[in-house]
């Protein structure tokens, strides 16, 4: 706190008088970060345009520049100082993923650029389980990767998929 205080150009007494916990601190932290991805979700969901892949892909670049910013030793210190506001912090990317994803699903599908033969809370499932395994402190230590490059991984799997079209076995990327 000592340090936050003299960062803010305040005293420890005025940071406490807002906060008076760390935990506090850390869970209205994390609070505002999610009301931020929320609020950039639900305006580019909002956005008067029926193209699917310009959708996806703004929403894309969206959580990939908030998850930039969530550094792998941050998640790690949570999960072990913190472990109950880790898991509140693991419920909350859960409901924002699912509504979101799942809105872009519903309307993927209805466009045509969704599989009808998957339902749409499979894939969001899956893409739920994919980032509660891979994007975790533990794992992406084990996999040398970012928040942001796990992510935008997971996305290009369940989105894409791993398989390569038979047009293009052996074709140079």
């Amino acid at each position: 706190m000592d340090d936050l205080a003299a960062e803010l150009a305040m005293s420890k007494k005025t940071l406490y008088s807002r906060f008076r916990t760390k935990q506090s601190l850390l869970e209205a932290v994390i609070d505002e970060q999610f009301r931020l991805v929320n609020e950039d979700l639900e305006r580019i969901l909002a956005a008067p345009r029926s193209d699917f892949p310009d959708t996806l892909q703004e929403i894309l670049a969206c959580i990939q520049g908030h998850t930039n910013e969530v550094k792998p030793p941050f998640l790690k210190d949570i999960r072990q100082e913190a472990p109950q506001t880790f898991q509140r912090l693991e419920t909350l990317r859960r409901a924002l993923i699912g509504r979101h994803f799942g809105e872009l699903m519903r309307r993927g599908r209805a466009a045509g650029f969704i599989r009808k033969d998957i339902p749409a809370e499979i894939s969001i499932e899956i893409l739920l389980a994919s980032v509660q395994a891979i994007v975790n402190p533990a794992r992406m230590e084990e996999l040398n990767l970012t928040v942001k490059g796990g992510f935008a991984l997971i996305t290009k799997v369940v989105l894409e998929g791993a398989i390569v079209p038979r047009e293009k076995v052996g074709q140079k990327d």
